[in-house]
């Protein structure tokens, strides 16, 4: 006879982990793929920690993350659920609105086409 193998113990808590959902992901994903084409990032890592998770975008492997967006959702009624953090861990903006706080960024890929 089969043995059922649960996929968690009841009697030990779940540690519960902070996920980006869909919608970040995609908007983050975009914005990835679009540094990508226009040659400033070439790698990117995901963090789901307890109490935030972490997308950091590098511009080579081996580099440090030249940006950093944090979610903590124990932040968001203070200073907002988002974070984006410099190459050297300074906070550069905060807000609860994603697309808003990626705004700096996306403003670099802009460029004047002349007539």
């Amino acid at each position: 006879m089969a043995s059922v193998t649960p996929l968690f113990d009841p009697a030990r808590p779940q540690s519960r982990q902070t996920p980006w959902d869909r919608q970040e992901l995609m908007r983050l994903m975009d914005l990835y793929g679009r540094m990508v084409a226009a040659g400033e990032w070439r790698d990117y890592a995901l963090s789901m920690e307890k109490e935030e998770a972490r997308f950091a975008a590098f511009r080579r492997a081996a580099d440090r993350p030249e940006i950093t967006v944090v979610k903590r959702p124990a932040l968001a009624r203070k200073q907002g659920i988002y974070a984006l953090m410099g190459e050297h861990g300074q906070v550069l903006k905060r807000g609860g609105d994603l697309s808003a706080l990626l705004a700096p960024i996306e403003r670099r890929l802009v460029k004047l086409v002349e007539a």
